[in-house]
């Protein structure tokens, strides 16, 4: 396969000071993409010890691979601060050519999960939480976006979701359903989109080694599994993704890669 060469185009990853989405960030502008870096506020990068704050990821992977990047700070669950990130993510770039809607997570209100966590005894706090969080931020990204992208006739969106919104789990729920929902919306968008040469795709992560996944969770010891068993790595999500991004998927719509482990 050739090279994906992404120099020329413009694109946020939102959640990306930190975790998955900064690989997704880094991924993308080594590939030669101006990248907007987004979290909910600068001091994010630094909850799990993975940045000094999101500024300085964004000036680190400006001066690795020569590109132009910026931090924005929203709540993705604000609409109106969703519609400025992307104003300003268009007037710091020029256009949006790629979206990634990374921002979510399993998340509580005023915990780093929801405690108890199921169906019924969740509070209701946190089933907003993770809702708001998760799909809603998700909804308000690609209306904001898709309405840039429609107006140009061109743009790839990938949403991410979960392996846990493909089978019943007895833990994280309401964010099961929330990831479930980003699965069928991504294939709604992506007919509203089609006519126009908007792409819109979803990936569903597998458990992937993350500094906020091992201050979340006791790892069990992986010897003996083989590589496709494995927790995954950052990498090999952001791969796929890059593909998603990429001329390699231009036919490519309404489909959401889910991956297993």
């Amino acid at each position: 396969m050739t090279a994906i060469d992404l120099r020329g185009k413009n694109a946020i990853v939102t959640g990306s000071s930190r975790g998955l989405g900064r690989q997704y960030a880094e991924t993308l502008a080594r590939a030669g993409a101006n990248v907007i870096i987004h979290d909910i506020n600068e001091e994010a990068a630094a909850r799990f010890n993975e940045a000094a704050s999101g500024s300085a990821v964004a000036d680190e992977i400006a001066s690795a691979n020569g590109v132009r990047t910026k931090f924005i700070a929203a709540d993705m669950g604000d609409p109106d601060q969703v519609e400025a990130l992307i104003r300003q993510s268009i007037e710091t770039l020029g256009s949006i050519d790629i979206l990634i809607n990374n921002a979510g997570g399993d998340i509580g209100l005023h915990t780093p999960r929801p405690e108890p966590n199921d169906a019924l005894d969740i509070s209701v706090e946190d089933i907003r939480a993770v809702v708001d969080r998760n799909l809603l931020s998700t909804m308000f990204a690609c209306k904001f976006a898709g309405l840039h992208m429609r107006e140009r006739h061109s743009g790839k969106i990938v949403n991410v979701g979960s392996t846990a919104a493909h089978m019943p789990v007895r833990g994280g729920m309401i964010y099961a359903a929330a990831k479930s929902g980003i699965t069928h919306y991504t294939r709604c968008l992506a007919e509203q989109l089609r006519p126009f040469d908007v792409n819109v795709n979803c990936i569903s992560p597998a458990p992937t080694y993350t500094a906020r996944f091992l201050a979340t969770r006791t790892v069990a010891s992986e010897e003996g599994r083989s590589r496709l068993q494995r927790i995954a790595k950052s990498e090999d999500m952001s791969k796929i993704v890059l593909f998603l991004c990429g001329p390699q998927s231009d036919i490519l719509t309404g489909e959401t890669i889910v991956c297993w482990n």
